[in-house]
């Protein structure tokens, strides 16, 4: 537990539906007040979401792999080992109505966990997602995509470790084709996926902070 909040990671690939299920079961547990917030840290088999804005035509697929409704918001996402996904499920209700500042707060708990491990990485003006880079070689290291039922919030980001980045190439990530899709691998950095859920571990009490003082104040 950090500050009242479950903190799980699982060691094993787990199954899409699976996550899906016990994010609708917590969260609700969460709203009755029954079980705590939660922060879960996992990876997929290589499987593809789709967000309330998908687009058929961004999905290819020549791989087969299963596509999965997520009911977050978004497009197209890519998951799968070598990728850090991070489900975040909180009590807005408590922690400030305000979707806009936790999207912030969350694409901010990235950008901190990054710098941690050697990278720097920022937002960039009307695309979702954390980016590293710059001009033509900027490419997207972070996704994310969040929903909300009755203040509490499911789903959440995924970060790049050391997928198989030929498989970002069944879709359109994030309904974003013009820049490329890179890793820590792809960037030199040969990070242990322990190392990676320290750094978000060190960097979470801020994440909180933010969300405390400035989706409280709006």
């Amino acid at each position: 537990m950090i500050d009242g909040i479950e903190w799980r990671v699982s060691g094993r690939l787990v199954d899409y539906a699976e996550a899906l299920a016990f994010m609708e079961q917590r969260a609700a547990a969460i709203r009755l007040g029954t079980e705590p917030e939660c922060i879960w840290l996992l990876e997929h088999p290589p499987l593809f979401t789709a967000g309330t804005s998908a687009d058929p035509a961004e999905l290819f697929n020549p791989q087969a792999f299963p596509v999965f409704e997520a009911g977050r918001g978004g497009r197209y996402t890519y998951h799968g080992p070598g990728q850090r996904v991070g489900y975040v499920m909180l009590d807005l209700e408590k922690r400030g109505k305000d979707i806009r500042c936790f999207v912030h707060a969350l694409e901010g708990w990235m950008i901190d966990t990054l710098a941690e491990l050697g990278v720097e990485a920022h937002r960039a003006p009307g695309r979702i997602g954390i980016w590293v880079g710059e001009g033509p070689g900027e490419k997207k290291i972070g996704a994310l995509g969040v929903r909300v039922k009755r203040w509490v919030t499911l789903h959440g980001f995924a970060l790049n470790v050391a997928p198989d980045l030929s498989h970002f190439g069944g879709i359109v990530p994030c309904g974003i084709a013009e820049y490329g899709v890179t890793s820590l691998a792809d960037l030199g950095k040969q990070i242990p996926m322990k190392g990676v859920d320290a750094a978000l571990e060190r960097s979470f009490p801020v994440y909180l902070k933010a969300l405390e003082l400035k989706c409280k104040e709006s």
